[in-house]
This record gives structure tokens, sequence and C-alpha cells, in this order.
């Protein structure tokens, strides 16, 4: 069955952080992230939350 697994998503972009440097790169996870964030529950969206931050924060290092 095909389909969107969400958390594995997250956390996969996460254990990547590090690795993001490239604009586009932090653009595509930031992204996902964003949309994903809309399809997990409420209660679980607060680590998600700091996860768009983290991206964000090296979006605005990267010259974005």
């Amino acid at each position: 069955m095909g389909g969107v697994a969400p958390y594995r998503e997250i956390q996969e972009i996460a254990s990547k952080l590090p690795e993001l440097t490239g604009r586009a790169d932090i653009v595509e996870a930031l992204d996902r992230v964003e949309y994903l964030f809309e399809v997990i529950p409420p209660e679980l969206q607060d680590p998600v939350e700091q996860l768009i931050g983290e991206l964000r924060r090296k979006l605005q290092s990267a010259g974005g």
C-alpha cells in the first residue's frame, strides 16, 4: 500500500538536517515538512514546528 508516511519522512528530514546546506535542498525539505505538518494531529505538531524553525534558520543563513 502506497501513501504518505509523515512521521517517517519527518524523521528522515530531521536526521539529514546537518547535511542540508544548499538553498534548494533546504527549500525542498522545508516545503515537504510544512506540507506534512498539515496532516499530522495537532498534539504532535510541536516537535515539527521546531524542525520548521531550524529549517527556516538554515535557509536564512544560506541566503534565502
